[in-house]
């Protein structure tokens, strides 16, 4: 019992400190450790395999909409990257140079990509002559180098592993289209598979993306208050077109520059599944991307019948389609029941002796705990049944806590309260001008989330300095 209760004490309790809470999770549930490179972590087995069922369902929705996957180089020449004046700005602090190649010092320097742009953009001024060319929809699976100051597992590290997608189309208004198209395939995707409730909405032009026309993006809160930026979605105008003479031959022989788009969803996704519904007990995994949806627990498995039982149950579960393991461990069942509680499995099923007597077994959901007895026969449809009220009632409570964490502010005193003393959004008026934005976060450290699609008019004038209000604003502290 010792060993057991040693097992839980490991995890430091988020009320008491949550940053600390967040790292013991992810080491202690090994879904990650430190490389002998600052900054670059190793994704563990059972990191990379939430990623896998990521990539997978995110792939299927890309493709249903006529994305397909391809790969770019990742280095890229000085040069290509000095075309896009402001892209390059924006990115200069964080890149990675390659100097030398082999013995010999090379003849320019080479970016390792922290985007790519700028390569899909020299691909499709060869690629692209003709309307029949457009549009272009295409996607890489890659990991990026940032050089980040600060670094955090999974949340802010040196390289992380993304999609990008970047096409090309021959109006404004097809590119308007597909940007916002990606996005909500970003928010379905969050609130429908990871059980993540997100605001969707427009980044302010201090926010956008460097080169962008517009920014969408998708916004969670996480336990602790703060905001985490989930997925975004770049309409970039024809302003890369030109920097890289990207043009097209329309049907009435005149030559047009193509309008573009990129978006993207991270690695940072997994640290949003543990801090929206993790405990104190580890993870708590939403069921649609948990690799393990159901752990079978034989008790006193040396007992005659108990792990041909626990053999049965899995193949039944498997059957049904759902992902399941049996824990045939010699370690002790309470143990197991830590460790699967820990690694956030969905549901637990425990059968002993005792159970086979009766015909029965025992499954225990993670998200409350409740247990339910019932014939081994039903286990299978009953855990079926179960993953699909787990993840609603998973999704409705980080819902209600995000709810329960918007706050509305209509002077600046209310504002800066509320930033300070209440953790979550705030809510606020904003007349439109950059120095409201940096007067805000010098004060308070908070930045503007995006402008909701959906407006309100909470107040008629900016919370900051008073004039006339534009636009409804969520702020809040974020990573």
């Amino acid at each position: 019992m010792a060993k057991e209760k040693k097992f839980v004490e490991a995890i430091t309790s988020r009320d008491e400190d949550f940053a600390q809470w967040y790292t013991d999770v992810v080491k202690k549930a090994e879904l990650m450790s430190y490389s002998s490179v600052k900054g670059f972590m190793v994704i563990k087995p059972a990191g990379y395999a939430i990623w896998e069922n990521i990539q997978k369902e995110l792939d299927r929705r890309f493709k249903e909409v006529g994305v397909e996957n391809c790969y770019m180089p990742m280095l890229i020449p000085e040069s290509l990257l000095q075309k896009e004046k402001d892209h390059v700005e924006g990115f200069a602090p964080e890149v990675a140079w390659v100097t030398q190649g082999g013995l010999e010092p090379l003849q320019e320097r080479y970016c390792v990509r922290p985007t790519s742009e700028t390569l899909f953009c020299d691909y499709y001024k060869d690629a692209i002559q003709s309307y029949r060319d457009l549009p272009k929809v295409y996607n890489q699976w890659c990991s990026v180098v940032r050089w980040e100051k600060t670094t955090r597992p999974f949340l802010r590290s040196r390289e992380f592993l993304w999609q990008e997608g970047h096409t090309a189309h021959a109006t404004m208004e097809e590119a308007e289209e597909r940007t916002r198209q990606m996005l909500n395939i970003y928010a379905d995707f969050a609130e429908n598979y990871l059980a993540i409730p997100v605001v969707k909405g427009r980044k302010t032009d201090k926010e956008k993306f460097a080169g962008a026309e517009a920014t969408y993006t998708i916004e969670a809160l996480m336990h602790d208050g703060k905001a985490l930026q989930c997925g975004t979605s770049h309409n970039f105008g024809d302003g890369f077109a030109k920097a890289f003479g990207i043009q097209y031959t329309d049907q009435s022989n005149q030559l047009k520059y193509v309008y573009q788009t990129s978006w993207g969803m991270t690695t940072r996704m997994i640290g949003a599944i543990i801090m929206v519904h993790g405990d104190d007990s580890g993870l708590v995994l939403p069921p649609k991307i948990a690799p393990t949806q159901v752990m079978v627990i034989p008790i006193r498995q040396d007992a005659e019948g108990v792990m041909d039982a626990a053999q049965g149950l899995k193949d039944a579960l498997k059957a049904a389609g759902i992902r399941v393991k049996v824990d045939d461990s010699d370690k002790s069942p309470g143990w197991k029941f830590s460790e699967q509680e820990m690694r956030g499995i969905p549901i637990r099923i425990e059968i002993g002796p005792k159970d086979l007597e009766k015909g029965q077994c025992v499954l225990v959901r993670r998200d409350t705990r409740e247990k339910e007895t019932m014939p081994i026969a039903q286990a299978a449809e009953r855990a079926g049944a179960l993953l699909l009220e787990i993840h609603d009632n998973m999704l409705e409570k980080a819902r209600a806590f995000r709810d329960s964490h918007i706050t509305d502010a209509t002077n600046y005193d209310e504002f800066c309260d509320a930033i300070e003393n209440k953790p979550g959004f705030v809510r606020a008026m904003w007349c439109g001008d950059e120095a409201c934005e940096n007067k805000i976060k010098e004060d308070t450290t908070a930045t503007s989330r995006c402008m909701p699609f959906q407006q309100e008019k909470i107040s008629d004038v900016c919370v900051c300095c008073g004039k006339p209000a534009k636009k409804l604003v969520f702020w809040g502290k974020a990573y």
